[in-house]
């Protein structure tokens, strides 16, 4: 567990904040710019002089009440951020060295060849940062940090200054960190695909203050929440892959609650995958339709409504049982959010409690 509390006051901005993050996988710090994210991450690596208390496990790297303040060089942290910062007179394989060499042989928990193997850089290694492309300049940069063998990453925006082809290229290696290393993360960014592909735990800030936190599927389900208003509001669906139709391109996933059809995936069955159904893609009928096109058909509950002047945004608890095959895909009730017109939802007198059929146009796996 992470716990950290911190005030920080620059100017007429101010800072309180409370956390308590999982001691695993990726906490996104997510909110508009200027609400004090990158100023949380400074300080939990002491790059801020924040006044509280940070404690990682068992140890404890600041405590106001009881004296105590680690700098930045005793904690065992990696840090990145939207400039790789790589020595431009070193090649790829000394920039890596020269964090290693500092941390003595005993707390190298990191092999560098395994820092190496999970960011794709083996053919880089003797190249200079000058010859790299952005995407393979960032990917260096974790390696670099990872090499130091950090019981905490730290990543600031690490996609921002990449274009869509080269946050592509990085991405699949971001996830890779997530699945093979147990090491918490905690991620500043303001884009919301890369908190729906990475995350597990998000952290809702503004004005430099928590405005809501928690599991990222409980979170993305929240209809009170800015995040809902959002034209790409909608959930995320802990999965696991049943088998594959070749013939028609597509495969099918199951979770706690139903199966859904997706295109189709190199993963082999029974491996874990992550879904994004989008609200503006749901429909809702009170009748299971008898002929559509539409293959993603699930039987569900109206846990609330949210009105505004033209549309209603529904949560909708997924009913049905989960197939034997993917009991294992997640735990707990899932829930898909829905975005229709208000005269829609008049139309069909929708209200809480009412078991509906929800028509999904489209599932994006991330």
């Amino acid at each position: 567990m992470i716990d950290a509390r911190l005030q920080w006051q620059r100017g007429d901005f101010a800072l309180d904040v409370a956390l308590e993050l999982p001691s695993r996988g990726v906490s996104a710090l997510f909110g508009p710019s200027g609400c004090g994210k990158t100023t949380v991450l400074r300080a939990l690596a002491g790059l801020e002089r924040a006044a509280g208390r940070v404690v990682l496990g068992d140890e404890v790297w600041q405590d106001d009440a009881g004296g105590v303040f680690v700098p930045t060089h005793r904690r065992a942290l990696g840090y990145v951020i939207q400039d790789s910062a790589l020595f431009p007179h070193l090649d790829v394989r000394r920039n890596l060295d020269y964090g290693r060499r500092r941390v003595p042989p005993a707390a190298q928990r990191i092999a560098l060849d395994h820092a190496v193997d999970l960011l794709g850089i083996g053919a880089l290694m003797a190249r200079r940062p000058d010859t790299l492309s952005g995407g393979e300049r960032q990917r260096v940069a974790i390696a670099r940090a990872l090499a130091t063998s950090p019981r905490l990453l730290l990543m600031d925006e690490p996609l921002a200054a990449l274009d869509a082809a080269r946050k592509a290229e990085i991405l699949p290696y971001l996830e890779r960190l997530h699945r093979e290393l147990a090491l918490p993360i905690v991620y500043v960014t303001h884009a919301m695909d890369e908190v729906a592909r990475l995350a597990d735990h998000l952290v809702m800030l503004d004005s430099g203050q928590v405005q809501a936190a928690g599991p990222l599927a409980q979170m993305l389900a929240r209809t009170d929440l800015p995040l809902t208003r959002a034209d790409e509001a909608g959930v995320v669906i802990e999965a696991q892959v049943i088998g594959h139709d070749g013939d028609y391109g597509l495969s099918h996933i199951g979770f706690a609650g139903g199966t859904l059809w997706v295109g189709e995936t190199r993963a082999a069955p029974g491996e874990r995958v992550r879904a994004r159904v989008l609200a503006r893609d749901v429909s809702l009928a009170r009748e299971a339709p008898l002929q559509t096109s539409v293959l993603n058909v699930l039987p569900v509950v109206v846990h609330s409504l949210q009105a505004s002047q033209a549309t209603v945004l529904l949560r909708l608890a997924v009913g049905g049982a989960a197939p034997d095959a993917t009991a294992a895909a997640g735990s707990g009730p899932v829930h898909l959010l829905a975005r229709i017109t208000r005269k829609s939802c008049d139309a069909l007198a929708l209200k809480a409690g009412d078991a509906l059929f929800a028509q999904i146009k489209g599932v994006a796996l991330m």
